[in-house]
């Protein structure tokens, strides 16, 4: 979970012709299925996609991130630049001890939508409670599950070979026997 505070601003109104100070306003913000979710029945395009957000589209997926109740929508208008490279920082935030460091993983090329990932979730028997995970840290946890459940690499003949020579070298040497 991310916490930010927008800062207060002076504005003018040009109804009364007078300036005004805003409120600070204090965010509590998820980066999580749920909010992807939400995004894209706005948007109705994927949102894990590699093409750029427009501003509009940034600052909607930052309210869609927003578990603080009540927030003026003037808010989101004032978000700082500041604001924004933290909201940045929190989306590509591992959030995760996990790594992978098989070289054969080949990168998908699938656009995924929370469709999917819900899918994955019931296909790896994810319980929902996880849709409310950091997004980063629920991928990787469907990630694992897929790994765990591929089926075991069967070995060529060279390696059989090899092992079993060896398996004959430790029983040989465990019976004192010569073959």
């Amino acid at each position: 979970m991310l916490f930010i505070t927008v800062p207060s601003v002076e504005m003018f109104d040009e109804k009364t012709n007078r300036f005004y100070k805003t409120k600070s306003q204090d965010l509590r913000l998820e980066h999580s299925l749920v909010s992807i979710s939400k995004w894209e029945a706005k948007w109705q395009k994927p949102f894990l996609s590699k093409d750029d957000k427009t501003i509009e589209e940034t600052l909607d997926y930052i309210r869609c991130m927003t578990l603080t109740q009540n927030v003026p929508p003037d808010v989101y208008t004032r978000l700082t630049e500041s604001n924004i490279e933290e909201v940045s920082k929190y989306i590509n935030a591992s959030m995760t001890a996990t790594t992978f460091t098989n070289k054969n993983m080949k990168p998908n090329r699938e656009i995924f939508t929370s469709e999917v990932i819900y899918y994955w979730m019931i296909a790896f028997n994810i319980p929902f409670e996880c849709q409310k995970w950091h997004l980063n840290r629920l991928v990787t946890l469907i990630n694992i599950c897929n790994i765990k459940n591929q089926p075991a690499k069967s070995m060529s003949k060279r390696d059989i070979m090899a092992r079993n020579k060896a398996l004959n070298a430790q029983r040989k040497a465990q019976l004192h026997t010569k073959g």
